[in-house]
């Protein structure tokens, strides 16, 4: 669940958990840069390969982000250039499957890919 600060909504892995949880956020989080786009919280990232800098999950790109490795913690404005932000980048962390935002129209298998994806960066979607 977005919060009504803007971000994605995080909080310890236990029962009234509804957004996402993880274990421990300075852990799971990390500043990251996004090399282009305007993007809510909650986009599933991929990081691209020859910049090591992060883009909207793309599953027909061939520069890295056909490969779901974060997911976007708060607002970023990169339309203008590169801009830093926070995304959950590693787990142990459980996300809302209904809370995360993919780019353009991905099929359900290429959704089913995303989540696996982030599964083996500890990122559970549920």
């Amino acid at each position: 669940m977005v919060h009504a600060s803007g971000r994605l909504r995080i909080a310890f892995d236990d029962p009234a958990c509804l957004g996402a949880c993880q274990a421990h956020r300075d852990y799971t989080r990390e500043t990251i840069t996004v090399a282009s786009g305007t993007l809510a919280p909650g986009t599933v990232l991929g990081q691209i390969t020859a910049s090591g800098k992060y883009a909207a999950h793309d599953p027909a790109a061939v520069d890295g982000t056909e490969t779901a490795v974060a997911v976007l913690w708060g607002k970023a404005d990169a339309s203008g250039g590169d801009a830093p932000a926070v995304a959950v980048v590693r787990g142990p962390a459980i996300v809302n499957r209904h809370d995360l935002i993919f780019t353009g129209t991905p099929s359900d298998p290429e959704i089913a890919a995303a989540h696996t994806a982030l599964l083996a960066a500890g990122i559970l979607v549920r």
